[in-house]
């Protein structure tokens, strides 16, 4: 969607079609429930707001699918149909649980999903386990993401990077190139939901981080950042002959992926596009509440009273946003419309959501 006005229609729209979910992971935005919860979107009321996603016009948003576990949707399937016959492209995020079954992912390939996204958090059963809170699911989550591949499916994994996973980057970024991984969506914690629970890194290894998965991106999957912005500056460095840092870190995580092998490519693969939450992406939550962005609950309005076109385009706090209007250092950076810093960071941690984003160690020319 290279050339989209973002001031008009976002990039992704993500849909919290259900909160029920049967994993109980630590770090989870939704704090995610065993069962459906009063006041979700009715089966009308879905197939309306895929109309409302068809109202951007085109090119039409990817419209995202996810939970909760997407999969606990009765309507799952009629639901993708209807942004289908619209021409709205479609990726599902299911978990991996018993509802992952050889049909359902038969089902994926057959109704024309463009992409479908599963959580690994370790390169070890210990780690992963530890994380999302399922004996045993670290080999059924490489299982599943094996048998998407081999049904033809693009497949993005999820991996939400933190203390006690991060020496383990290198070896998750092996285990994707073996299962031929199209996407690696790589999370910066924010501290919302279970979340607030887990352990960040420092913005000094944030950057390690980004360097790291700058290098990364040299092995035939395309990387992506969740609430890492920042990772676009680096990559704009990286390519203008910029220096890896000398650090401990970095050097353990490259020096790490340097020893797997892995078959390089001739063109690195970092997603740029200037998006950030509010711009470029909005979320809908389950019950049809508006905010700029999954990690960023700040309501702007509900589906149910007013379009989504209309909540995008005309809220204030999202102008503000897209037009780059920040305070601190990210007010003065050169680097404010490409990485914009993360918007739910910085409410999280001051309650300002047009605040600077605490989680960068970059100091702008003009700071």
């Amino acid at each position: 969607m290279s050339g989209v006005n973002y001031d008009q229609r976002p990039m992704l729209v993500f849909w919290e079609t259900t909160r029920a979910c049967q994993l109980a992971c630590r770090h989870c935005r939704a704090s995610a429930t065993p069962n459906t919860l009063p006041g979700t979107l009715t089966h009308d009321e879905g197939m309306d707001l895929v109309d409302q996603v068809a109202g951007f016009g085109r090119p039409y948003p990817i419209l995202v699918l996810t939970g909760g576990d997407c999969l606990l949707r009765e309507d799952l399937w009629e639901l993708v149909e209807r942004a289908k016959g619209h021409g709205i492209p479609v990726a599902l995020s299911p978990s991996v649980t018993p509802m992952l079954t050889d049909e359902a992912i038969a089902r994926i390939a057959s109704s024309g999903i463009n992409a479908v996204s599963i959580s690994l958090d370790g390169a070890r059963a210990e780690t992963h386990e530890n994380v999302r809170g399922i004996p045993g699911h670290f080999p059924k989550t490489l299982d599943a993401i094996a048998k998407l591949k081999a049904a033809g499916i693009t497949v993005q994994v999820n991996t939400t990077v933190m203390r006690d996973n991060v020496e383990e980057m290198p070896d998750i970024a092996g285990i994707l190139v073996d299962l031929g991984v199209d996407v690696w969506e790589v999370f910066f914690l924010v501290h919302v939901g279970r979340g607030v629970a887990t352990n960040a890194l420092t913005p000094e290894e944030h950057e390690d981080v980004c360097h790291f998965l700058w290098e990364a991106s040299h092995h035939g999957f395309i990387v992506r950042t969740v609430e890492g912005p920042f990772f676009r500056r680096v990559v704009a460095e990286r390519r203008a002959g910029g220096a890896a840092p000398d650090t401990a870190l970095y050097r353990r995580l490259s020096e790490g992926l340097a020893a797997k092998g892995l078959p390089l490519r001739d063109r690195p693969s970092a997603h740029t596009a200037a998006t950030r939450d509010g711009k470029g992406i909005v979320f809908i939550a389950y019950d049809g509440e508006v905010y700029p962005a999954g990690f960023l609950p700040v309501g702007l309005g509900n589906v149910r009273e007013t379009p989504l076109a209309t909540v995008y385009r005309d809220t204030e706090v999202l102008r503000d946003i897209r037009a780059a209007r920040f305070s601190g250092r990210c007010g003065v950076c050169e680097y404010a419309d490409l990485c914009g810093g993360s918007r739910a960071r910085a409410w999280a941690e001051t309650g300002d959501i047009l605040g600077e984003d605490s989680a960068c160690a970059y100091q702008p020319v003009g700071a």
